[in-house]
Parts: C-alpha cells; sequence; structure tokens
C-alpha cells in the first residue's frame, strides 16, 4: 500500500498534459482549498479532481472491485472516501468553484479523445 502514489499518476499527468497544449494554464494541489484538487485552474474558477475509481468507489465501474479480504474494512474505507469528496465538493462550491471529478477509467484509451474534449466543454 505504501507503494501507491497520491500525486502525479499517470491519469493526473495525462490530463495535465492534455489542458497545457490545450493552453489552458492551473496550479496543482492548491492546500489552501478544501480536498487539495488535483488540478486548479483560476481563470476559470475551477477545480479539478482525477480520482482513481478503486479509490473513490466508481459506481458500476469494472475496475472497483471489493477485494475478497477484509471485505468490511474496505467496504469503510471507499465509504469514507466518498463522504470525504462529497464534503470537500460542497465546501468548494459555497466558495464559488465549479468542481469537475474525472474518474481514471474515463480517460483510458479507447474513449480518451472524447472524455479529454468534454472536460474542455465543462471548464469553458
Amino acid at each position: 500500500m505504501s507503494q501507491i502514489k497520491g500525486k502525479d499518476t499517470k491519469p493526473e499527468i495525462l490530463v495535465r498534459k492534455f489542458l497545457f497544449s490545450k493552453g489552458f494554464r492551473y496550479r496543482l494541489y492548491d492546500k489552501k482549498l478544501p480536498g487539495k484538487p488535483d488540478i486548479v485552474l483560476p481563470k476559470y474558477k475551477t477545480v479539478i479532481f482525477v480520482n482513481g475509481c478503486f479509490w473513490h468507489g466508481h459506481e458500476n465501474c469494472r475496475y472497483f472491485v471489493i477485494p475478497k479480504t477484509r471485505t468490511d474494512w474496505w467496504i469503510r474505507k471507499i465509504e469514507r472516501n466518498r463522504q470525504i469528496d462529497c464534503e470537500n465538493q460542497q465546501k468548494l462550491i459555497q466558495l464559488g468553484w465549479k468542481v469537475i471529478t474525472i474518474f481514471e477509467c474515463t480517460i483510458r484509451k479507447d474513449n480518451r479523445e472524447i472524455a479529454l474534449n468534454e472536460l474542455i466543454n465543462k471548464i469553458c
């Protein structure tokens, strides 16, 4: 578990490179904002969270499978992650930020272009 990164994951880097190539400038992991969003676009008053399907319990996703061992512990852990995500999103919305959440399965190779272009539409 200690080998799992919380920052600069492959899906995050993919989104960041795409946004930069389209002319968007951003900040990373702003500690002043609730939940330390992965990408902050101050010009558009928008924050982006790039979530792993497993860690954030992505509903109806084939990459979200509860482990067979310590099942109760994992269910509580993932539910708590979801609860924290929801609380942070509400706080950001109250502060006037637009919140966008991207799950890693949506930017896999087969639908990457569509998902990233939809991201631009959501930002603007």
